[in-house]
């Protein structure tokens, strides 16, 4: 994932958006009180356990047996709350040609037994870990592979988390959560090229080859980078231009919570990260809650070996779940 700030590609964001407007006005819901609707309770123990567990397999890098064993991972407790999982192989080129595979691991929770057709979310994050430590302040680290405690397992640390809570108080859609492999292996720093699709391959698979025929979303939210000390969110720019809708709701629903801090109203460049993809080539409107300190890397440890569990804060991945959950049942919710 990397900042994406090059104008042939906002000229094909221009070009997306013509594709998608008539589902990225998605109008915020303005007489929901959001802070007052009730959530099943996000541990945010929980959460921060699920974090830990995945980097306790291993370095999840393609091919490593830290991917087979977090796969498994990531499969056996998803089976423990969704109703389908899903692990979508897929074979990958890697920016100097090495061949691997990957896996996007799918699972859903079905709607309440009685709701109406229609509409589902997706929920997503990248799980794998990076293969070079390339922004490591010491040079010796460069071509080691890193923890990615932040870096994709705090993402799916919190849509664990969701999944668990959301099984115990059904909503009125389906909610799908995709866990996508071989995010982070694009071209490292010290290789002194650059491929923009080196980036997000199994994003990019998904979006063109969908774990079920003609697969559709209302909309979808990414979380990358979720568990850092002092978060910061802003609107890049591929979420305001996709899908500005929900952005601005999970905004609202964010200050409304008092986490208006963190998820900051302003508008940044573009990223290129997972909703990318999803938004160009699935169509379907996604944002982008992912970290982004201002005149620098993501976060300190951003690519560095100092991605690891004790630079995860837990109060940071209690805000992003609750901020979702409140947004979910906020619109999908039981009524009471």
């Amino acid at each position: 994932m990397r900042r994406f700030v090059f104008l042939f590609v906002c000229v094909l964001v221009v070009s997306g958006c013509h594709n998608s407007a008539d589902k990225k006005a998605q109008p915020a819901t303005q007489s929901i009180n959001y802070s007052s609707v009730e959530i099943p309770a996000f541990d945010a123990d929980s959460a921060y356990s699920f974090v830990a567990a995945q980097v306790a397999c291993g370095y999840r890098t393609p091919g490593s047996r830290g991917q087979r064993v977090c796969a498994d991972y990531l499969v056996r407790q998803m089976r423990r709350w969704c109703d389908t999982v899903v692990v979508q192989d897929f074979p990958a080129v890697l920016w100097d040609g090495t061949e691997v595979r990957g896996k996007n691991i799918i699972a859903t929770v079905y709607a309440r037994e009685g709701s109406p057709e229609g509409g589902r979310v997706l929920l997503g994050a990248h799980w794998d870990s990076r293969m070079w430590a390339d922004h490591d302040p010491d040079e010796a680290n460069h071509r080691k592979p890193i923890d990615g405690a932040n870096d994709g397992a705090s993402g799916v640390g919190v849509l664990m988390e969701l999944a668990r809570a959301i099984s115990s108080d059904r909503l009125s859609v389906p909610i799908d959560f995709v866990f996508f492999d071989v995010e982070d292996q694009g071209v490292p720093e010290w290789a002194e090229v650059y491929a923009d699709d080196s980036w997000c391959k199994g994003s990019q698979y998904w979006s063109n080859h969908p774990h079920v025929p003609f697969y559709n979303a209302t909309f979808g939210i990414l979380l990358d980078m979720v568990g850092t000390e002092a978060p910061r969110y802003t609107k890049e720019q591929f979420s305001r231009n996709y899908a500005s809708g929900i952005l601005d709701k999970v905004w609202r629903v964010a200050d409304a919570c008092g986490y208006g801090r963190m998820f900051e109203n302003s508008s940044t460049d573009p990223i290129l990260d997972d909703h990318y993809y999803v938004n160009k080539l699935a169509q379907i409107p996604m944002i982008d809650i992912v970290q982004n300190t201002p005149g620098s890397n993501f976060f300190k440890y951003w690519h560095t070996t100092g991605d690891s569990m004790e630079h995860v804060e837990k109060n940071s991945l209690r805000a992003v779940g609750t901020v979702l959950l409140k947004t979910l049942y906020g619109d999908y919710g039981q009524k009471r």
